[in-house]
């Protein structure tokens, strides 16, 4: 019985050993991206569009304006985008809210390899990434109830 617990708890460990949040600079972003590894993108809409986004994110708010968020149901929308065995990059304004939705995808609900961009979409268009305007991707996201 001893032995079935310490390999249980043994188990256990290594699994949450596996489960990482990395944070990324902006060259490893661009890196990312080119290898196609999922962006998703946890800010408000009038925020998406007031900078515009990295090309290609999914536009999946977490927290509203108030700051409040419905975690289950946000983890619901994700999963069609990225499945807990997938990397995933998580980026927002800058960096801030970024570690406790990265830390949620890793620590509670499981995945494995999860990518925080340290200084958000203001750090990558300080250091001259490309945006595109959010219009459409909105549009999309609306249409398949996503955002």
């Amino acid at each position: 019985m001893r032995q079935t617990i310490a390999f249980c708890c043994l188990a256990l460990a290594v699994l949450a050993a596996r489960a990482e949040v990395i944070d990324i600079d902006n060259a490893q972003l661009a890196q990312m991206t080119k290898n196609g590894v999922t962006v998703i993108d946890i800010r408000t809409k009038a925020e998406w569009e007031e900078t515009g986004i990295v090309p290609g994110s999914k536009l999946l708010t977490f927290f509203d304006a108030q700051g409040r968020h419905d975690a289950a149901g946000w983890l619901e929308r994700v999963k069609p985008l990225a499945k807990p065995n997938e990397a995933v990059i998580v980026i927002c304004r800058t960096g801030n809210r970024t570690k406790p939705v990265s830390q949620f995808l890793s620590q509670q609900a499981g995945y494995t390899t999860v990518y925080n961009v340290k200084h958000g979409i203001k750090g990558w268009i300080g250091a001259g990434g490309a945006v595109e305007p959010a219009t459409q991707s909105i549009a999309s996201c609306k249409a398949g109830k996503t955002c």
